[in-house]
């Protein structure tokens, strides 16, 4: 199965040589279910030529605002519109999840209460409460017609949606490694997140997360069988 992973942001350069791009993130995160991996940096206007060009699409996470004025926001929202009217499925994260549910008619702001860094709770309906790396400041504020809410938080009312079997997504960063999150901290955070967040985020690093049953998610989600 082929895996389409549509880029919509770049982490900070010093990561780059360890980490790779935001599309080396998720391959090893899904790394052993089996997909095949194909990458289109829509961020810089590098869009597929159709939604069939991949068997499931998988929208990253961006330092970008859905709502921002950039020339490759509605082109993306069109794309979500097409996969998701075809039944092409989608999983979004962070960036993703928030575009996909914008794209479906929902609303996506910055969050009054700040910045989500680091380890967080959330509270899974068919699953218990989960640990994950987090890194957003905008939320989900309104769900979109048809959406299911999956999980929530104290922090984050819309922390995971579903659309039956055409869309998943979630918030958090299952992607995000302990080792990871400490560069990001490192290279972007300082400056643009208060401080007190980033400290209490890095002293909670080697908090164990649950990245590997939402990896589980993904790929039971990718493979279910459509008609």
């Amino acid at each position: 199965m082929k895996i389409g992973i549509l880029q919509t942001g770049h982490l900070p350069p010093e990561l780059l040589p360890t980490y790779g791009d935001y599309p080396e993130l998720y391959e090893r995160l899904l790394d052993g279910y089996g997909f095949d991996f194909a990458a289109w940096a829509v961020v810089d206007m590098e869009f597929p030529d159709s939604v069939h060009d991949a068997d499931g699409w998988l929208i990253t996470g961006s330092r970008h605002g859905a709502y921002e004025d950039l020339p490759w926001i509605a082109p993306l929202e069109e794309f979500v519109r097409a996969a998701f009217e075809t039944g092409v499925p989608m999983v979004g994260v962070c960036f993703g999840h928030q575009i996909i549910a914008q794209a479906l008619g929902g609303r996506v702001e910055k969050f009054d209460g700040g910045w989500a860094v680091g380890h967080h709770s959330y509270r899974f309906a068919d699953d218990g409460t989960l640990a994950l790396n987090a890194w957003h400041q905008d939320q989900v504020v309104t769900r979109p017609p048809g959406a299911t809410l999956l999980a929530t938080s104290d922090f984050c009312e819309n922390a995971a949606l579903a659309w039956d079997d055409r869309a998943l997504t979630v918030q958090a960063h299952p992607e995000f490694t302990d080792a990871f999150l400490d560069g990001l901290i490192a290279h972007r955070g300082r400056g643009l997140v208060p401080d007190d967040r980033l400290d209490a985020a890095r002293a909670a690093l080697g908090q164990p997360t649950d990245a590997p049953a939402i990896a589980d998610r993904f790929a039971e989600f990718f493979k279910r069988p459509r008609s």
